[in-house]
């Protein structure tokens, strides 16, 4: 599912500041690594004890959401929100032992009941064959289901089938579509997803300053991929005004959720004083964990090699904090 989407948005990465093209990760289909978080349904009848489940499961109780919510399904065997919430804790082992298969048979039991968020993360499963039998067509069918009602991850998921045009030709303009109507229901990686588009003109009219709003507005989201990837257009200039000093932060900022190619990036800025005080100490460090995690960068190891003994003390010191923080 990830493949074609790398493959595309990999072409729109630059080779700024001596970094090879396409090291920089991509937004994947989502979710990632399970579900999203499943949310409190409103309740139909307005009884405040409704939404335990929910309440018990926001704030870590997962055996009292499990408890809660199976009260809730006794209730009311077409309660399709605590279905998806059983789901939830068996696809994540909450309380419970993990078990995809358990998890899509509840999450089945709440599609089939109109929860748009079942019938995203069970096409999320079929994609995947997570506890259920690996099936493109049936996920595809459900993604288009969860997307008519509203829901932007499964809009997003179908603009990336649309990418892998069934093994044969990529539908560009088809994914713009979907990414833009996700990207304006507020999700980041559709949003960076379009800005690449947008980078590359497929399926949409080439425009690096259209590239820098869309590749923004999924920074501004915490999209880490976008937050390099903007970086990297205001250090340079491309689509928006060149600003070193903002870039450097938003580098900082992505290296601090461990992105080697922000980290990367930050080191050789912090080498060099461009964006922010030169600091060696800082830029050695940066550039040990990014080439912990296998991104190799030959000046900085040169710039590394004449360190004085007692720089190279607080570099260790520093990646030693870092690493235990």
């Amino acid at each position: 599912m990830r493949a074609a989407l790398r493959r595309i948005l990999a072409a729109a990465l630059g080779a700024a500041l001596g970094l090879p093209a396409g090291a920089q990760p991509l937004p994947p289909a989502r979710p990632a690594a399970g579900p999203p978080p499943v949310t409190a349904s409103p309740s139909p009848r307005g009884d405040e004890g409704r939404d335990l489940a929910f309440g018990a499961f926001q704030r870590g109780y997962y055996s009292t959401a499990l408890l809660e919510a199976m009260k809730r399904i006794e209730a009311d065997p077409s309660d399709a929100a605590a279905m998806t919430l059983v789901g939830e804790l068996y696809a994540q082992g909450l309380s419970v032992r993990r078990d995809p298969a358990e998890a899509a048979r509840w999450y089945r039991l709440a599609a089939d009941r109109g929860d748009r968020q079942a019938t995203f993360v069970l096409a999320v499963a079929l994609l995947k064959g997570d506890g259920i039998p690996k099936d493109k067509a049936a996920a595809a069918a459900l993604f288009e289901k969860a997307a008519a009602q509203g829901h932007p991850g499964a809009l997003y998921n179908l603009g990336v089938l649309a990418l892998e045009g069934n093994g044969v030709v990529p539908d560009y303009p088809k994914a713009a579509t979907l990414f833009r109507r996700a990207a304006d229901q507020g999700d980041a990686d559709a949003a960076y997803a379009l800005g690449i588009l947008y980078r590359n003109g497929n399926g949409v009219e080439k425009s690096e300053a259209r590239a820098a709003e869309w590749i923004a507005r999924a920074a501004a989201e915490r999209n880490v991929a976008a937050e390099v990837e903007y970086a990297i257009m205001l250090f340079n200039g491309i689509g928006i005004e060149k600003d070193e000093t903002a870039a450097a932060k938003l580098f900082l900022k992505a290296a601090a959720k461990d992105n080697p190619v922000a980290q990367n990036r930050i080191a050789r800025l912090f080498a060099s004083g461009r964006g922010v005080e030169r600091n060696p100490v800082e830029a050695m460090k940066w550039h040990i964990l990014a080439r912990s995690a296998g991104v190799t960068d030959s000046w900085l190891d040169g710039e590394l090699a004449k360190l004085s003994a007692e720089n190279r003390e607080a570099v260790d010191a520093a990646v030693r904090k870092y690493i235990g923080r």
